[in-house]
């Protein structure tokens, strides 16, 4: 038997809005949709956002509006050798997943933007600023859409579950939603599959058994691959080890590079913890080290720990900024010369300049410390690092500061 194309078409396809009064979400920036729906000449445009957001839907809408005619294509399977020969007698080109391009293919786009030939409206799952030419975004009016919220995602469940001809309880509606973490495409799937369940299995209670598990979706180019190693490490410089578990699980599950993770806990372990707990970085290396030996899954045990111990530890980040405050002065101002008696005098001439000539060596000193200048003598008395009075930096610093109080 012949399947009619509604069996066999995907529900996010059968149920995609027809205009933008039936778009859900992203009422952040409907006036600027409205505003660009509405121009004599639509401007060209790129879509950012995470996936299921809306961002094909949107464009096909706008392109549609205009009355001319279009054509929808998606990077990974358009070669510019193939696009060039479509392009002749298209007013709009939807260009999806335009990251795929590399940076030398977006040239293409150049000179037919400039000109006026074509209209892009281009979509991307990654953030523009790395991933799309200066010379092209300059070319593009960007519209950041939003994944959509629990209620949004209701609103579409319901209206997939009324295309079904499927009757769900709200409690189940929100569950999907809750399941598709801002996805409408994860969600329509996810309710057809629902659909399949007998009825009395589509219940909340039973759809906790019944639906299968969900792999967390991971986008390790884009921006939550950023945003949620940044709240891990800021979750740990806020010392709250259950956030910090909580992003670290996100991580995780979203099948995240471990030796992503590890690297940015060493560098979290000196540039947050630091000395105010100098064997944070020392217990790091040992995790990152663990992990390497045993591998996934296992290695979420001492990343887990590791987390929690930086989460806890006492915080200071005198050296992380004593640093840049070193760097600073050399950037603006230039390295000065070394002071003659901290250079190696390697020949006799070398000794004649008096390299060497003067340096006291501490360890022939009680305590080993001796009275003299390190500095370039423009820069005497300068202080780069500021100590923080917490955790073990005060008990590091005492020594210093019995042979300070003496000069």
């Amino acid at each position: 038997m012949k399947l009619e194309i509604e069996d066999t078409q995907p529900l996010a396809d059968r149920i995609r809005p027809t205009s933008l009064d039936d778009f859900v979400g992203q009422g952040h920036i409907r006036n600027r949709i409205e505003a660009f729906s509405k121009s004599k000449r639509m401007p060209s445009l790129l879509l950012f956002g995470p996936p299921g957001c809306g961002k094909s839907t949107l464009a096909l809408l706008l392109a549609k509006l205009t009355g001319k005619k279009y054509l929808r294509v998606s990077a990974p399977e358009a070669g510019l050798t193939a696009l060039r020969k479509k392009l002749p007698g298209q007013d709009i080109l939807i260009l999806d997943e335009l990251h795929r391009f590399s940076k030398a293919q977006q040239d293409f786009f150049l000179p037919i933007l400039e000109t006026g030939e074509i209209i892009l409206l281009a979509t991307t799952t990654e953030n523009p600023s790395f991933s799309v030419t200066r010379q092209l975004l300059s070319r593009l009016h960007v519209l950041r859409l939003r994944q959509l919220s629990r209620e949004e995602l209701v609103n579409v469940s319901t209206r997939g579950a009324e295309e079904l001809g499927v009757d769900l309880e709200e409690e189940s509606h929100k569950m999907l939603a809750a399941m598709a973490g801002g996805d409408a495409r994860t969600l329509l799937n996810l309710l057809e599959y629902t659909s399949e369940l007998p009825k009395e299995k589509r219940c909340p209670e039973c759809l906790r058994d019944s639906l299968p598990e969900i792999v967390v979706r991971g986008d390790r180019d884009g921006d939550s691959h950023y945003e949620l190693v940044s709240a891990l490490i800021k979750s740990i410089r806020g010392s709250d080890p259950d956030a910090a578990l909580y992003y670290l699980a996100c991580l995780i599950e979203s099948g995240e590079d471990p030796r992503f993770i590890t690297r940015r806990l060493i560098i979290s372990s000196s540039e947050d913890i630091g000395l105010g707990d100098p064997h944070a970085l020392s217990h790091a290396m040992a995790c990152h080290q663990a992990v390497e030996t045993i591998g996934m899954p296992e290695g979420f045990i001492p990343m887990s720990q590791l987390t929690v111990y930086l989460a806890l530890a006492p915080k200071s980040n005198s050296t992380y900024a004593a640093y840049h405050t070193a760097q600073k002065e050399v950037r603006e101002n230039g390295p000065k010369p070394v002071p003659l008696h901290l250079r190696n005098a390697t020949s006799s001439l070398q000794r004649e300049w008096g390299y060497g000539r003067g340096y006291l060596y501490p360890h022939n000193f009680p305590k080993s410390w001796a009275d003299q200048d390190y500095l370039p003598s423009e820069l005497a008395g300068r202080k780069f690092y500021h100590p923080k009075d917490q955790g073990e930096e005060p008990k590091l610093l005492a020594w210093l500061k019995q042979f300070r109080r003496s000069r």
